[in-house]
């Protein structure tokens, strides 16, 4: 809902969303804040959904302009910055920020001209490793450990209060514009391919666990768009010499 000259506003992402209903409230959350940009990827219901719609009470706009895609990587291509929500702990090293924290920092992200992404998990069991590698950093509510699950509407609209609570911003002074993450994606691709062909991916019941934490090592490092040509230009020139 940014008009002309004002801060882009972030993309909420909907990762495998499983109840309709919880799309079509999340739809809501976000327009009580001003926010009208959701993608989302893989529903298992199908798209579009009726009950969405009803869910969505007024806010069905929201529905109608959202992205549907297959992937979680083909829904934050366009995106610089990612954040990913997520209650439980993981072995990734990530920076790790609450809603107030995050939403703050994406602002001035925002204010940059830089596109931003929001992704929210499933409702049963929320954002997968092989998703949290698509993240430049985490965003976790701090609720009572003993009862961390947050329904997913529900934290797409404490997400969107914090959006809308933070106010205009400033841009970050001097922050380099990273690339985008489907250039990143490319990136990680192109060595996984050749570390692959080298045999780095020993032994093979350790290789997908490698293959992740390259591809989070990636994901949280503030590459450039001319960093992304260095180090594809690097791999090249490795092959080429040990060829």
């Amino acid at each position: 809902m940014s008009a002309p000259g004002t801060v882009p506003d972030p993309v909420f992402v909907l990762v495998r969303p499983q109840l309709p209903e919880n799309i079509g409230a999340a739809a809501r959350g976000m327009l009580n804040f001003g926010l009208d940009r959701m993608r989302l990827v893989a529903p298992r219901d199908g798209w579009p959904s009726p009950k969405a719609v009803a869910m969505a009470s007024g806010a069905g706009r929201v529905l109608d302009a959202a992205g549907h895609f297959d992937t979680l990587a083909e829904a934050v291509a366009d995106c610089h910055v990612v954040y990913a929500t997520t209650a439980r702990p993981r072995e990734m090293t990530k920076t790790v920020l609450d809603p107030a924290a995050a939403m703050a920092e994406a602002r001035a992200h925002a204010a940059a001209g830089l596109r931003v992404a929001v992704v929210f998990g499933p409702e049963r069991a929320g954002l997968e490793n092989a998703d949290l590698v698509h993240a430049t950093a985490i965003v976790t509510v701090p609720v009572n450990p003993a009862f961390p699950s947050i329904n997913l509407a529900q934290c797409a609209l404490l997400v969107a209060y914090e959006w809308h609570r933070q106010g205009p911003a400033r841009p970050v002074a001097d922050f380099p514009v990273p690339a985008e993450r489907a250039a990143v994606e490319r990136l990680a691709a192109h060595w996984e391919e050749r570390l692959e062909a080298a045999g780095f991916f020993f032994p093979p019941d350790k290789a997908e666990g490698m293959r992740l934490a390259l591809r989070n090592l990636w994901s949280r490092m503030p590459l450039t768009a001319a960093d992304v040509q260095t180090l594809h230009g690097v791999l090249r020139q490795l092959v080429r010499r040990a060829g």
